[in-house]
């Protein structure tokens, strides 16, 4: 295992030799970690890099090596045989098959229709295009395709759910993250770009001791900036859904821009920000704001970024009650507003690579919302981001 582990770093162009392979192997041997990927992770980098300019390239590699490994944590759903799990019948189809099956028309009547299918649905249905179940066509139920419908039970398979019906939980992010690369880190620095605010509050231990020396040992306290930023900034996180191919880049981000801002806000929302958001996703369906209160609590001097990849059904953004989860009084057009209104230094940071944000019209009516000012969670999206912040 580790040979090919070896040979992978080689392909990726880093300097390591048999040499630090046969000391790694020895470590392991005197069991200096054991039975655990992080630990080995931290082993393996010491014992095999030599120099730091290569610790982003062995990341990659690392975790292009590793990636499939993961602690298996319910051993009872582990002893569950894998086909319970699945639907009865599932049925594949063709492009051109799927090209035939038409939306029902627009969000209100997809609404009617699943009321109307619930009433006078009887029994268990698998495979066709009208009734609720899984596989087939039927906008309604999991498992199949339809380009407009709503998920019942199961989970997402081609990301096109107008609604989905279940309780969604999801997970926080880690504030204690650390960022894999060192450009990453030097990038998100740059946020001190932000002029500093206020006196100088904080003891300089060191120049007081030196002026003090000089001084005959007389005391002379000296001061300094604030080692944090002054600046206020206030962040949204998209989570769940989509958000799940995306949490690392968030941790490292939230990771970040938590050790560099002393008035740092933060808050959850799922695809679009509504009329409740909440900071700890354990406890967001007992414990969570109303975004009223949230915008009238932080003043317009805050700087506010929004993280999340904007790719949600355009129903979400443009109706009422078009939110994937909840019946919302007010669309999101309408909240969005309040936020810009609000806040005019804003900023809206997405994970997915700029290219492709044409290809969801979400994306484009998400951009346009913030006045084009939506940049790619990278690094020089990131400098253009912090640019625009810093105006």
């Amino acid at each position: 295992m580790l040979i090919d582990f070896f040979y992978t770093l080689k392909k990726a162009q880093l300097p390591v030799t048999v040499k630090e392979l046969l000391v790694l192997l020895d470590a392991l041997e005197k069991q200096v970690v054991f039975a655990s990927i992080d630990d080995f992770y931290q082993l393996a980098k010491l014992c095999m890099i030599k120099d730091e300019k290569y610790y982003d390239r062995f990341d990659l590699a690392f975790g292009h090596y590793f990636h499939d490994l993961e602690m298996i944590e319910d051993f009872e759903s582990f002893l569950i045989p894998h086909d319970w799990l699945q639907p009865d019948w599932e049925k594949s189809l063709s492009e051109e098959e799927k090209a035939q099956i038409e939306a029902l028309g627009g969000f209100d009547k997809l609404m009617e229709t699943l009321k109307k299918r619930l009433e006078e649905q009887q029994k268990k249905h698998q495979g066709g295009n009208k009734w609720i179940g899984t596989g087939g066509t039927s906008p309604f139920g999991h498992g199949g395709y339809n380009p407009e419908g709503v998920r019942i039970g199961g989970e997402g398979r081609h990301n096109r759910a107008t609604k989905v019906w279940e309780k969604r939980q999801f997970k926080n992010l880690d504030g204690q993250a650390e960022l894999n690369t060192r450009s990453m880190k030097m990038a998100l620095r740059k946020l001190r770009k932000f002029a500093r605010t206020g006196a100088a509050d904080e003891l300089d231990l060191s120049g007081t001791i030196k002026s003090t020396a000089e001084n005959a040992g007389l005391l002379d306290l000296k001061m300094r900036p604030e080692r944090h930023n002054a600046v206020k900034l206030l962040v949204f996180f998209d989570v769940g859904g989509s958000m799940d191919y995306h949490v690392q880049k968030c941790e490292e981000l939230f990771s970040a821009v938590k050790s560099e801002f002393k008035h740092l806000e933060y808050y959850y929302f799922h695809n679009c920000i509504y009329e409740k958001l909440w900071n700890d996703n354990d406890r967001r369906w007992q414990e969570n704001l109303n975004t009223w209160d949230i915008i009238n609590t932080y003043g317009n001097d805050y700087h506010v970024m929004i993280v999340g990849d904007a790719s949600m059904s355009p129903y979400e953004i443009s109706e009422p009650y078009g939110s994937v989860e909840h019946m919302n009084d007010e669309s999101g057009i309408t909240w969005m507003q309040r936020i810009t209104d609000q806040w005019s230094n804003i900023v809206w940071l997405n994970p997915i690579p700029e290219e492709y944000w044409s290809y969801t019209h979400s994306t484009e009516m998400i951009k346009k919302l913030v006045e084009n000012r939506m940049y790619p969670l990278n690094l020089d999206g990131l400098q253009a981001a912090i640019n625009t912040l810093a105006k």
